[in-house]
């Protein structure tokens, strides 16, 4: 069965960066769009970032644009979403998420998800 396990969440300071992997296991990784996502407490699941699979193109929230980084190793089978000059506003539970097709940034279309890993971003 496909597994998606995030890993590298944590707590931060302000201005810190944490990097995010996610690995995937049970599909064929390649051919998958991948994407993250977060979750606030109390609010609803939002996009990150989304990555493609045909030529690596990617697409960013404006909230995130410019200080963080979505890339994938297909040799490795694992995602990853670097995260610099982190603020408090980003503390969240980080999901990754996998389809078949072209990247899109509306998380009802994506047809795996991992468990997430949390963020806590602190003053």
């Amino acid at each position: 069965q496909v597994q998606l396990v995030e890993s590298g969440g944590g707590l931060v300071q302000a201005g810190g960066s944490l990097r995010l992997s996610c690995a995937a296991s049970g599909l064929t990784f390649s051919t998958y769009a991948m994407g993250w996502f977060r979750q606030a407490p109390g609010k609803e699941r939002k996009f990150v970032a989304t990555i493609n699979w045909s030529d690596d193109s990617t697409s960013y929230a404006d909230s995130v644009k410019g200080r963080f980084t979505i890339s994938r190793d297909n040799a490795k089978n694992t995602l990853y979403l670097q995260m610099n000059s982190l603020k408090l506003e980003d503390t969240a539970v980080y999901y990754c998420a996998a389809r078949r097709g072209v990247n899109r940034i509306v998380a009802s279309v994506y047809d795996y998800w991992g468990q997430g890993t949390q963020v806590t971003v602190s003053s």
